[in-house]
Parts: C-alpha cells; structure tokens; sequence
C-alpha cells in the first residue's frame, strides 16, 4: 500500500505522516506533495496510492485536484483532510465523488484517534466517513426545505458569475420562467428582500447582488466555489458559437 499526502503546510504533511505510519502498518511508502498540480502529477505516477488530500492549497485546490485524480483513477480512495465544513466546500466534494467510491471528509480539529481511524476506515475497510460537522452541513444543504437543491444553488452560481436570466437559461436548459421562479425561491431562503427609503421610493437593493453577498456570508459560496465555476463557464462559452456568447451581437 501507498499512501499519497497532498498538503501544503510542513508541519500538517509530518502530522499526517506520522498518523499514516501509526494508522496503517501495511503501508509501504508516504508520497508527499506541496500543491494540487504538484499532486495529479504523482498520483498518476503511482495510480495504486491512496489520497490524503488538504482542500485549501494555493494555486490549484483540493477539489481540482481530486478531480483531475478521479477523472483518471475513479477508483481511487481519497480523505479530504480540512479546516472547513462551509457548503461551498461540501457542495464541491459531493459533485466530483465517483459513484461508488470509499472517500472521507474529516476536519483537522479532529482527535488523532478520529484520524486514524478514518484511515484505515477508507483505505483498509472501503468505508466512507464524513465528520458529523459535515454531515450536519449536508443535511442543511440537501435535505430540508431551507436548503438549496442543485438547480437553486447551480443558478445563485450563475447569477455570482454575472450571467443574465436568459443566459443561465440557455446554460441550465430551463425556460426563462423556470430560472426566474427560482431565483424568487434563492432570494425567499437566503432571506433577501428589497426595502425602500424613508419616503418609500427608491429600492435600496440589487437583489441580485445582494444575494451573492449573503451567500458568501453565509459560507454558500467562496472563493475556490467561484474560481471552479469560472473555468467551467469559460469552458462553456469555448464551445458556443461566437454569435450565441451572451452579451454577443
């Protein structure tokens, strides 16, 4: 067995070897990469190694990183390792997980037990583990009424991406009506509202923008959310025909 840690912090990648050699005594050899590219690399020079995977890393994050692993090797298990249960990190995770797959999700507040037997859960057993912090986020975000469903949460994207009505439209292949009765379901659960000045004129808000600001309060949304999204609607509009861009005369 070998185990791949992908982890930009020194001090966090001889935490996790430490905890690795503790947890998995069938270990053969601990890789170790400092990056996202840095990792895809070495894991495609090693497709039988096991992943620990830090989420926030510079440059390329966890999630990208994972990705561009599972594209190539769905079979891999990997533990994402993290300081963050924010949906925008459990939505990014939940969208890229082969069906099937043994993966983790475990905060780095957890004990060195949780650790290690999450390891050797995912790695040994093929079990999944998910931190009750993250499982909590999950149920909010997928389960109850307050939560947001893939359309909604595709569409409050957009909408954070610029894109008009007609063009997420056209992108989520919803009618104009779907897409507005939406986004009147993302400003009701988001609790957003328009108000008027004293004298009950003048709106106050951009309803718009200002739910891409509670989103982000919020924890809905967040840089890498945003930075992921960039590159697929770039990918998006490569494939359109010039005339058809939105915003294209």
């Amino acid at each position: 067995m070998k185990v791949l840690i992908v982890e930009d912090d020194p001090l966090h990648r001889a935490y996790l070897s430490e905890a690795v050699a503790a947890a998995l005594p069938e270990c053969e050899a601990v890789i170790e990469a400092a990056s996202g590219a840095e990792a895809a690399q070495l894991a495609r020079e090693n497709p039988a190694a096991h992943v620990v995977m830090d989420l926030q890393m510079p440059h390329q994050n966890g999630i990208e990183a994972a990705r561009m692993i599972w594209r190539e090797r769905p079979a891999t298990h990997i533990l994402f390792w993290t300081n963050y249960a924010d949906e925008a990190y459990v939505r990014g995770v939940s969208r890229i997980v082969p069906d099937g797959v043994a993966y983790g999700y475990v905060l780095k507040s957890a004990s060195e037990d949780r650790l290690r037997l999450a390891l050797r859960s995912i790695f040994v057993e093929h079990q999944c583990v998910i931190d009750r912090a993250v499982r909590g986020t999950q149920v909010l975000s997928f389960g109850r009424a307050a939560g947001f469903s893939d359309s909604e949460y595709a569409i409050l994207v957009d909408i954070a991406l610029g894109l008009t009505d007609m063009a997420i439209a056209e992108r989520q292949a919803l009618s104009l009506r779907s897409v507005q009765n939406r986004l009147q379901q993302i400003y009701e659960k988001l609790d957003v509202y328009q108000t008027m000045d004293p004298d009950g004129k003048d709106k106050r808000f951009n309803l718009r923008t200002r739910a891409v600001t509670t989103a982000i309060l919020r924890k809905l949304l967040n840089y890498g959310a945003l930075e992921r999204a960039e590159a697929e609607l770039r990918e998006w509009l490569d494939v359109l025909p010039a005339p058809a861009r939105p915003g294209r005369k």
